[in-house]
């Protein structure tokens, strides 16, 4: 092959990558040795053809070379394939091509033991490997083993030769065009198992697709389907998870007896002749061929589309409450996961509270969208109904990644017996201990970060006792109504727990979480950002949410801010209140901190440490609870906070009870009056107390503000 043309032609295939919008992420590229390898990688589609050889050529630094269909080789694509160093599976000197090449270590190559690309990624049958197409079924090929078999075989026969029997050496390397033995290279031979994940699989006319059908009239469907398909990936963003799995050295399989014999051999041997061992290394291709295949699918990236998909086949019920789905996918997400082994999707690694409350990230209505389209399930109130055929019916080959993406994404990691085996077990449980442990998962979950933020944050002399900090839970559980009351800004839960106690007293269940950065010292709240506060109180809306039938969110000062978010976005609420709501703030040293924060920032642009001001001295009037340093970070994300609160209240359409006092020093009553004229719910009430103080749940008068929230409470949930 001509390497000039292979690195010419290579260097378009990188200008037509970089106008793709793939995302390809190379993990574990150390695994690659310094060898002649063959890359063997499963295959889904073409765009991997032309996009591995060019990554692996990066990594590598040799030419890369592969193997493709002979039904490719047609027209003008023949002439583009020889230059990028494709050779047709039908080649008659392929073989012996492939063996000269990894003697030399002149190029590496990458191999697809699945034959063909496997669209519905159904790979497995009855525990074997056995690759479904259109023509039919297969096991695995085992060439990429024969031919990794074969070159070692030979390279260790050349060596062996040379001071053997020189002269059949010599008519050997003749026959593998070589001058001389110095071409072999030393290196042994390596096969490299790669699997390629992508995520997410979504189908639907493109670009690409629509301008191919416009230039040819007579495009097949399979063609059209592959445009819809794979176009999508190149222009939507599609995420690809490149894996390498550990080397196979292939010099250890050859350490027999029977083998080693016809290694040492000195009569004449010719590439194709019978020899005595084949038949054995014909066993061990094959033996090699499913620890290649395993490694391959093991090494499967699972994301959010696996997960929904396995549980959504496994779940035996026909109708499945949509709640309780979600929250099999977010038990799976923490209780299974973590305890199989399974590769996970970054997306995966990160907080799956969000399945439980309002998917933000779009991670369940996606899939959802997807499989109401293609029609594996339908919605029908608060359930959802699967249609049981989507999963047992066998779907045109050519079609299925149009026709039913869900089959093909719970078929990718069908291979994975354990995990199947945990989601499976998640499938089954009834809706009752499934939300009870939810709820003690996420409890204890917030308690040991406390505990642990505590221990890593704790100042002696400055930070509060365990139990301030620690998040409270009050009444019996399972009650029909639970509350979530959050605190305020530099508190911790004791701030609401007068309240707690009353709301308890009159039947509700009650639910205080610390809220991320509190309760600890006011350097783990110089840390802290709004979302991290926005993700405290998700959580407690989970627990709760798990616990009871209805949930009412309310909180004090800042803790009335983060409810009334939490009321924008989530659908699950009946109710919300929020006391002191700091729209505006009227103490002239708080209102006095963003120009401080904005002083800072000045003095990072000039790099002067030292005329920064992390902190302002608290003078609180609840020194028991509340922090006495006021990390100046903290109250800018106040601020950032409310002014995104401000924007989204139209949103909150539940009842609500918005509290203020009239002679707040911290909180401006207008900014609360705004905030109460902003709510777009039609049954909302705005009441103001006489009362000179910031924290009107603790102290004089309190009782009053405690029972206006619980007759609220009462009269809304009685609905």
């Amino acid at each position: 092959m001509n390497k000039f043309a292979y690195l010419t032609t290579s260097l378009a295939i990188k200008k037509l990558s970089q106008l793709s919008k793939l995302n390809i992420r190379i993990h574990w590229e150390e695994n690659i040795p310094n060898g002649s390898i063959i890359f063997v990688a499963n295959h889904f589609t073409r765009i991997e053809t032309l996009f591995l050889p060019r990554r692996l050529h990066q990594i590598t630094g040799i030419p890369i070379w592969s193997l493709a269909d002979y039904n490719l080789f047609k027209g003008p694509l023949a002439a583009i394939f020889d230059k990028l160093g494709v050779i047709s599976t039908r080649d008659p000197n392929r073989d012996r091509l492939m063996v000269k090449t990894l003697l030399t270590g002149e190029a590496a190559w990458v191999v697809y033991p699945e034959g063909r690309m496997v669209k519905n990624k159904k790979i497995i049958e009855k525990g074997r490997f056995m690759i479904s197409h259109a023509r039919g079924k297969h096991p695995p090929h085992t060439g990429a083993a024969t031919l990794a078999l074969r070159t070692e075989f030979y390279r260790q026969r050349l060596s062996a030769l040379k001071k053997t029997a020189p002269r059949e050496a010599k008519r050997l390397m003749t026959s593998f065009d070589l001058d001389t033995l110095e071409q072999v290279s030393e290196k042994q031979t390596y096969l490299v198992p790669v699997n390629i994940t992508y995520y997410p699989l979504r189908v639907q006319e493109n670009m690409i697709s629509t301008l191919l059908e416009k230039a040819f009239d007579d495009l097949s469907e399979r063609g059209m389907e592959e445009m819809m398909t794979e176009g999508t990936m190149l222009l939507s963003g599609v995420d690809v998870d490149i894996r390498f799995g550990k080397p196979m050295d292939i010099g250890k399989f050859l350490q027999k007896p029977f083998i080693l014999k016809d290694i040492a051999s000195t009569r004449r041997i010719d590439f194709d002749d019978p020899i005595p061992s084949r038949r054995p290394m014909g066993r061990i291709s094959f033996k090699i061929m499913f620890q290649y295949m395993s490694a391959i699918y093991q090494m499967t990236t699972f994301n959010h589309d696996h997960l929904f998909a396995s549980l959504l086949r496994a779940i035996p019920n026909r109708k499945i409450k949509e709640m309780d789905f979600r929250r099999k996918a977010f038990l799976a997400t923490t209780l299974v996961l973590n305890k199989t082994g399974v590769y996970l999707h970054e997306e995966l690694q990160k907080n799956q509270v969000p399945l439980l409350t309002d998917d933000r990230f779009n991670k369940y209505s996606s899939f959802l969208s997807l499989a109401l389209e293609t029609k594996v399930v339908r919605k029908e109130g608060g359930y959802l109904i699967k249609d049981l055929t989507k999963f047992e019916h066998v779907f045109d080959f050519h079609r299925v990644r149009v026709d039913n993406p869900v089959q093909v994404m719970a078929n990718e990691v069908e291979f994975l017996g354990k995990l199947q085996r945990k989601i499976r077990f998640v499938a089954w449980l009834p809706s009752f201990p499934l939300r009870r442990r939810i709820a003690k998962r996420l409890m204890n979950n917030a308690v040991h970060r406390f505990e642990k933020a505590h221990a890593d944050f704790f100042r002696d002399g400055e930070s509060k006792n365990k139990d301030v900090g620690m998040p409270t839970l009050m009444g019996n559980r399972f009650r029909r109504t639970g509350i979530v009351l959050i605190h305020g800004y530099m508190a911790a839960p004791p701030e609401v727990k007068e309240l707690a106690a009353y709301l308890s007293k009159r039947g509700f269940l009650v639910y205080a979480p610390r809220v991320s950065g509190h309760g600890t010292s006011p350097d783990d709240l110089a840390t802290r950002t709004r979302e991290d506060w926005m993700e405290s109180v998700d959580e407690a809306y989970a627990i709760v949410s798990s616990l009871c039938r209805q949930v009412v969110v309310g909180g004090f000062s800042t803790g009335a801010g983060l409810a009334l978010e939490l009321g924008t976005r989530v659908k699950g609420l009946s109710a919300l209140f929020a006391v002191s709501p700091p729209l505006r703030l009227q103490n002239f040293s708080v209102r006095f901190l963003p120009a401080l924060g904005l002083w800072n920032r000045s003095m990072d642009l000039i790099n002067v440490e030292g005329a920064k001001m992390a902190f302002m001295v608290n003078s609180p009037e609840n020194p028991h609870i509340n922090y006495h340093r006021n990390p100046i970070r903290g109250v800018r994300e106040l601020g950032l906070l409310m002014a995104d609160v401000k924007k989204k209240l139209p949103r909150i359409t539940i009842p609500a009870l918005v509290i203020q006092a009239d002679g707040d020093p911290i909180v401006d009553p207008g900014g609360s009056k705004e905030v109460f004229e902003l709510i777009g719910a039609t049954d909302k009430e705005y009441l103001l107390f006489n009362f000179n103080r910031h924290g009107i749940l603790l102290g004089e008068g309190a009782e009053r503000v405690h029972e206006a929230i619980g007759d609220f409470v009462q009269r809304v949930t009685a609905m």
